[in-house]
């Protein structure tokens, strides 16, 4: 397996484009954030009012997240991308996703999901985790679609921004699951 830049190259699929999420998108995905306050509270993190700079400032200072902009005719709608990549095991997280409220419910989320794990795939990992808040049915849902197994509930796994003490539902996706994945 090569370094980490085949993972992390842009990604252009017609009118969408995937690129690592940097300074030049921190005006684009406040306004993508601000669009729906009430989300927030099943999120890790929040990403809007005074909360909004210090979250994302975290984002690209932390070694562990590989965040992408969402990029849709030319416009930032959100951010989805890496995990806990673990070079060594062959295994990645994706996750910290976010889609302004107009966006979800159109098969962009889909189609982003697919990008990611279809890279994730070519770049020679070989276990895809997903990791969701119990509450966010919606997320659930969508990561079941694209052939997610439900391995289990990581029981008070984390404390988020509000508080509150987070069961973390754990999904993942095998390389050997591709068909399934590609087909769905």
């Amino acid at each position: 397996m090569a370094g980490l830049e085949p993972l992390l190259a842009p990604i252009d699929d017609g009118n969408l484009r995937l690129e690592q999420l940097a300074e030049a998108h921190r005006e684009g995905l406040r306004a993508a954030c601000a669009a729906d306050r009430e989300i927030w509270d099943i999120y890790p993190s929040r990403l809007i009012g005074d909360d909004f700079d210090p979250a994302f400032d975290a984002i690209l200072a932390n070694p562990a997240r590989c965040p992408f902009a969402l990029i849709l005719d030319g416009r930032v709608i959100g951010m989805s991308g890496y995990l806990n990549i673990a070079l060594d095991r062959q295994t990645l997280e994706i996750g910290g996703t976010y889609m302004q409220p107009d966006q979800r419910g159109t098969g962009l989320n889909r189609r982003i999901k697919q990008l990611l794990i279809a890279r994730a795939f070519t770049a020679g990992f070989r276990r895809i985790e997903f990791r969701i808040d119990v509450r966010n049915g919606r997320s659930i849902a969508a990561v079941e679609k694209i052939g997610g197994v439900k391995e289990g509930v990581l029981r008070q796994e984390r404390i988020t921004w509000n508080g509150h003490v987070r069961d973390t539902a754990l999904y993942a996706i095998l390389a050997d699951d591709g068909a399934t994945v590609s087909a769905g």
